[in-house]
């Protein structure tokens, strides 16, 4: 392992409770920010400072701190990494602009923007942790919705999130209870969409 600690940096919310309120109260909007996510990140540089040192020859299947730790540095890793995009693409009205590349290329892939929103809110309603839309860069250049059912489990290798709901029930509960759907809904209705596309534009010119 390297010797080198991460750093991995706290950032701040990128949008205003205001520009959110539809969506979630006040508490949620702290607690997410302040607790959730900020212990992700904590833990993620805490286990990566041990990875620096952990014993690499006592690695084994059955149980090991290498096994134990590198487990736990991509559920935090993760969870870090998808709240930051949770957050990046809200606080619009969910309007359209039917002239941006990603709203285009949402209906080359789904057929349409209705079968995109049927589609990520059936993925929402059926997972555990998150659902995601992904520029597949690897497989075949397509949007997905995708279904992490943990932050660590599920996905799609070499696909790049643009889009990410958070659905463990902290996200949503202190404002809807159980009505899972009503909160989708809200986070559909929140999208600004040119962030959306600023994202998928940044990364639809990699070449692997």
């Amino acid at each position: 392992m390297s010797n080198k600690e991460a750093k991995h940096k706290i950032i701040d919310m990128p949008v205003s409770y205001e520009s959110v309120s539809t969506l979630m109260d006040q508490e949620t909007y702290k607690w997410h920010h302040d607790t959730h996510y900020a212990g992700y990140v904590n833990k993620r540089n805490e286990i990566e400072k041990e990875l620096s040192n952990v014993d690499l020859s006592k690695a084994n299947v059955n149980y090991s701190q290498v096994r134990s730790l590198k487990l736990e540095e991509t559920w935090n890793a993760n969870g870090q990494i998808l709240h930051e995009v949770y957050w990046a693409t809200m606080g619009g009205d969910g309007s359209i602009d039917e002239s941006l590349p990603i709203i285009k290329k949402l209906k080359e892939d789904f057929g349409s923007i209705e079968n995109f929103k049927s589609e990520f809110t059936a993925v929402g309603k059926s997972g555990r942790g998150w659902a995601v839309l992904v520029y597949d860069l690897l497989s075949d250049g397509k949007l997905r919705c995708v279904m992490y059912d943990f932050h660590n489990q599920g996905g799609i290798a070499g696909s790049i999130p643009i889009i990410a709901v958070d659905i463990f029930e902290h996200a949503y509960y202190h404002k809807y209870g159980p009505d899972r759907a009503s909160y989708l809904n809200s986070l559909i209705a929140n999208i600004d969409w040119k962030k959306a596309n600023e994202k998928y534009q940044k990364f639809i010119s990699l070449k692997i």
